[in-house]
């Protein structure tokens, strides 16, 4: 659908915005890609996150095809549909390819809305480890018996593999691809960058402790249980409180995210 679907509306910032609740998502959404970017998180212009636009259902936002991290920005980011296709008129194009997983787990868990993949160097990492995640750490206990595994397939995710890994992710918030990367979701943006930043520092502290050379020590598995409830909190959305100190954050170090 090539058009421009706001013509005629001044009122909003960028042409392809229909309403207020899309522009703020466009706002939390390439300020996450600029965070990725800061964290070093990022692979050159591959990988994706992507935002389900609250009130246009089957419609979602990911990056620029070709732009790296740092230069996402809310007016470029594009607008497609659950097959990917393009929905409003953007100059930029979208890797459909990609866009594809992202799509399998948005349409599996419509409570949704964000969905993060990564190819960060401490989830490849530990995802290689036949054990995985490790209960080494508070952060890593956030995901005790909560995170899923996928085994590696090739480049192109299949239909049959995308059913596969839906499956594995189940209720789950995060998932490790084996020799590949991360994916982690939330019900916002700033729930599963959280999420994700919890991850990929629990992997970090796994391998440092792993370099170290000496006997690991675990808690007890009723302590991991408990403390893996009371990290949860209760099902409350994490990343609330420290989403407005990232942006301030951002703000100082990448201020071009909003425009």
């Amino acid at each position: 659908m090539d058009r421009l679907c706001n013509e005629g509306r001044a009122a909003l910032p960028t042409p392809g915005v229909t309403s207020a609740a899309e522009w703020q998502i466009r706002i939390d959404l390439a300020a996450c890609y600029r965070l990725c970017a800061l964290y070093g998180w990022d692979d050159v212009i591959y990988t994706h996150i992507t935002a389900a636009i609250p009130d246009q259902p089957g419609h979602y936002l990911i990056n620029p095809f070709g732009l790296r991290f740092d230069e996402v920005r809310a007016s470029n980011l594009v607008k497609v549909d659950h097959a990917g296709n393009i929905v409003c008129r953007s100059g930029h194009p979208v890797n459909r390819a990609g866009f594809a997983l992202h799509a399998a787990v948005h349409g599996a868990r419509p409570e949704l809305g964000c969905v993060m993949h990564l190819h960060n160097a401490n989830a490849i990492a530990v995802g290689a480890q036949e054990e995985g995640l490790l209960p080494l750490s508070s952060h890593a206990l956030r995901f005790y018996q909560q995170l899923a595994y996928h085994d590696y397939e090739g480049l192109v995710l299949t239909m049959p593999e995308a059913a596969r890994l839906v499956e594995r992710l189940g209720a789950f918030p995060a998932l490790l691809l084996r020799n590949h990367g991360s994916l982690v979701c939330g019900r916002t943006v700033a729930e599963a960058f959280v999420r994700m930043e919890t991850l990929d520092k629990a992997c970090g502290f796994q391998l440092k402790a792993q370099a170290g050379g000496a006997p690991l020590h675990t808690p007890p598995h009723a302590i991991c249980a408990q403390a893996q409830r009371d990290l949860e909190a209760g099902g409350a959305l994490e990343g609330t409180l420290e989403w407005p100190a990232l942006l301030r954050k951002l703000d100082q170090l990448s201020p071009g995210y909003r425009g």
